[in-house]
């Protein structure tokens, strides 16, 4: 009897759901129309700022020559400078997407990482045009003080995304958690700037993420240590908190002999701090003559 109700509830909650399909098909659809136009009009907005220049160009050319209205425009920009980036609040909702939807197992600065390559997507999906606005945000203060604060919000998303894997109680003199998350967040933006700046300049030649894959390399290698190592098997399984990450190294007496044990990425110094302790505390239980 249990079963069959439970089916029935299925059904009505099945039956209940149907008519939201067409509409959520038509909600992509139209997404998908106001990104194609929101790219024609950057696309009009490059040419005549190529052609004419920036200063010389309005809105009601950028409009004519993507064959729509003024209205239509403001419908998707607030200014002309904004056109220039038609892509970056969509990819801005990938970016989040990929950190909501990470493995519970997954470091995550490695989860950041593969994040913000949504961003790298957008501009090797079109190198030349990707090439043509790097110039002109190089020429234009304007359009280079719009593409920081686009940056800048990116580097939000990752911070709060790391802090996220800190206990806020835990936040306290000589915690250096938070500073961590902050610092790595601007690490992982920095790096992948460095990286597309030198495609952009290299005219979009190249294979870029491999360079990617290298830079974030040596981020996560410099802060991967420092930064929580994931939320861990008992948080997956929802069984309580995660565990503790392992230490970066381990040292113990074994006889005369001492053995070290450390991860591949943790840092030097703390390896030699690991067994110079293990060493004293060896000679301090050693009997004395």
């Amino acid at each position: 009897m249990q079963y069959v109700r439970l089916m029935s509830q299925s059904a009505k909650i099945t039956r209940a759901a149907a008519p939201d399909a067409p509409e959520s098909a038509a909600g992509t659809r139209a997404a998908a129309q106001r990104l194609k136009m929101r790219r024609e009009l950057a696309a009009a907005a490059m040419e005549l700022f190529a052609s004419k220049g920036y200063e010389a160009t309005t809105v009601d050319e950028i409009a004519a020559t993507a064959g729509v209205a003024r209205r239509t425009f403001f419908r998707h920009f607030r200014s002309k400078e904004e056109a220039i980036f038609p892509d970056h609040d969509d990819t801005l909702t990938r970016a989040e997407a990929v950190l909501e939807a990470a493995p519970a197992s997954e470091h995550p600065l490695d989860t950041v990482c593969r994040g913000i390559k949504e961003v790298m997507k957008m501009y090797a999906a079109s190198p030349a045009v990707s090439v043509e606005r790097y110039r002109l945000t190089r020429e234009v203060p304007t359009l280079r003080e719009r593409e920081i604060a686009s940056v800048a919000r990116y580097e939000r998303l990752f911070t709060r995304y790391l802090l996220a894997h800190f206990d806020e109680q835990d936040h306290h003199d000589g915690n250096d958690d938070p500073l961590l998350a902050e610092v790595a967040a601007s690490a992982v933006v920095t790096a992948h700037n460095h990286v597309l700046r030198r495609w952009l300049r290299a005219g979009g030649r190249g294979d870029v993420e491999t360079q990617l894959d290298h830079a974030f390399g040596i981020v996560r290698k410099t802060f991967g240590t420092g930064i929580g190592a994931g939320r861990g098997q008992a948080a997956v399984e929802g069984e309580g908190p995660a565990a503790e990450p392992a230490p970066a190294a381990t040292a113990r007496a074994e006889g005369e002999v001492l053995v070290a044990v450390a991860r591949t990425d943790a840092p030097l110094d703390e390896v030699m701090r690991t067994i110079e302790e293990a060493l004293r505390n060896k000679r301090s239980q050693e009997p004395q003559a």
